[in-house]
């Protein structure tokens, strides 16, 4: 018998970008992951996926594809939520919930920078293995970001 190993089931990344806020947020867009995160091939509307919100469809280098739906959105908190409804291999588990929030740092030392926080809430059949693939690609994510804006350069290879 096999004993899974209990675990959280919720992971939250983060990063100080030195960038002004409006630099980060600008590449906060479903659509656009693929400009900054290197593991993305690419990332595009799936066209009448769903008339109430946004569908996008990851696909990554490896041959993975995730579409993903926007389930908020606010300019003015600069936040994004997503889902993952469909994927190619099949998730090893039910759901995940994630939000990617963007906070312009107003004192001390790195003032002008934007500190972006990127977290996961998964259903509870999720396994450790998917939480710390999850933490690691949410890490190497948050770095390409920094890299991209204040680079100014594309996506990394």
């Amino acid at each position: 018998m096999t004993t899974r190993i209990p675990t959280s089931t919720s992971v939250t990344e983060s990063a100080v970008i030195a960038a002004p806020l409006s630099q980060v947020w600008h590449m906060i867009k479903l659509q656009d992951f693929h400009k900054f995160w290197s593991k993305l091939s690419t990332s595009n509307y799936v066209k009448g996926a769903s008339p109430e919100t946004d569908v996008v469809q990851w696909t990554f280098k490896d041959g993975t594809v995730l579409d993903v739906k926007q389930e908020e959105h606010s300019t003015i908190d600069h936040f994004i939520t997503y889902s993952v409804i469909a994927s190619t291999p099949a998730l090893t588990y039910t759901s995940v919930l994630s939000t990617i929030r963007c906070f312009p740092i107003t004192s001390g030392g790195s003032e002008g920078s934007t500190f972006v926080q990127w977290s996961a809430n998964f259903s509870s059949d999720a396994d450790a293995g998917v939480i710390e693939d999850a933490r690691f690609k949410r890490k190497e994510a948050l770095a390409d970001l920094g890299g991209v804006v204040v680079g100014g350069g594309g996506a990394k290879k």
